[in-house]
């Protein structure tokens, strides 16, 4: 799966002790991918403490301006205002950075990969910055894609079911002490959302724009006409945090340009996708969940079946691992297409 990675001489993880982070470091070992020099770097705050990778405790360093010499890649997986910082420095000492905050995504000439869909936007890339899309965006431009190219799209409306850890460590830890805290009778502690979040769901991710979209919902808007380089598709998105752990979920409705035979037909197509897996049998009470995403590298498409209210229009459930698909497979996914071109070269 990732033949081409070891190619990589050295490579710094910033944000080495966070979900996505440590995420990323699983799949390097589920998948024994061995890099020759590997970095871990993090905020003052983790510096000092070890991560135990492949069989070895790696020191864990404090990120500054001179953290990036000698490194070939740099992954960064940290606010964008400290990749605002720092990116600066790894491109002037010579690597090649992806980032997944959305500092870069959005920039003419920065490509924004997912793999599968537009992988070959690397195949002559000499830039020395890559961005990997939002959590959600990531899953639903992978359903989109087939769907496109086939019977074209006109109109896209999204609402996602976005799990906590989407919002960072901290953001877990609130949803099982509050758990334990209600359970137990007492009043829950609330501090890193605006609201209670067990039991509860948050019907605004990010700040609120001057058009009522939330900066989270503006994002999956952009993104994915830049990975569909569709910019004029009609996209309307709602962002609603959920009380689960782990797994970004969307109730998807598609209108389509050219009416398609039969909902098997669209199975058909969807399960033919690279990394998709159609679950799809709700007779049977057969359909994706978050327990099926949780540590797979699959995106989960279920709920399949014809929108009854246009003359071309599709409905669907998608869901992934949010840390995983949504983050650090289609980072290490960009990377080994990256390098699979550079091969070539």
């Amino acid at each position: 799966m990732f033949e081409h990675l070891e190619k990589i001489e050295s490579l710094a993880i910033v944000g080495a002790t966070g979900l996505v982070g440590k995420e990323f470091l699983e799949i390097l070992e589920d998948h024994k991918v061995a890099i020759p020099k590997l970095k871990f770097l993090a905020s003052k705050r983790s510096a000092g403490e070890y991560i135990r990778h492949q069989g070895k405790e790696h020191l864990v360093e404090e990120l500054a301006e001179d953290s990036f010499n000698g490194i070939e890649v740099a992954f960064f997986s940290v606010p964008k205002e400290v990749s605002a910082r720092y990116i600066p420095s790894a491109v002037n000492a010579g690597a090649t950075v992806i980032d997944d905050s959305n500092l870069y995504r959005m920039e003419p000439g920065v490509p924004l990969v997912v793999p599968q869909v537009n992988g070959e936007s690397l195949k002559h890339f000499e830039g020395k910055i890559l961005t990997t899309p939002n959590c959600s965006t990531t899953p639903l431009a992978m359903c989109l894609k087939p769907l496109l190219d086939n019977y074209g799209v006109s109109r896209v409306v999204a609402s996602t079911y976005q799990a906590v850890s989407g919002a960072g460590q901290s953001a877990f830890d609130e949803l099982s002490k509050q758990t334990i805290q209600l359970m137990n009778g007492n009043s829950p502690d609330v501090k890193v959302f605006p609201h209670r979040i067990a039991f509860n769901c948050l019907p605004q991710i990010g700040s609120v724009l001057e058009n009522g979209n939330t900066d989270e919902e503006e994002k999956v808007i952009r993104e994915l006409r830049k990975i569909l380089e569709t910019p004029n598709l009609k996209v309307s998105a709602t962002a609603v945090r959920v009380p689960t752990f782990c797994g970004h979920g969307l109730s998807v409705n598609v209108e389509l340009e050219n009416d398609f035979g039969s909902v098997d037909e669209i199975r058909e197509l969807l399960e033919g996708f690279p990394g998709i897996r159609v679950v799809d049998n709700p007779a049977s009470h057969i359909y994706p969940t978050n327990i099926e995403c949780v540590k797979s590298n699959y995106t989960f498409v279920g709920r399949i079946r014809r929108d009854q209210s246009v003359p071309s229009g599709i409905n669907f459930w998608v869901i992934a691992d949010n840390l995983r698909k949504g983050a650090a497979l289609n980072v290490l996914e960009t990377l080994e297409s990256l390098y699979s071109y550079r091969s070539l070269h």
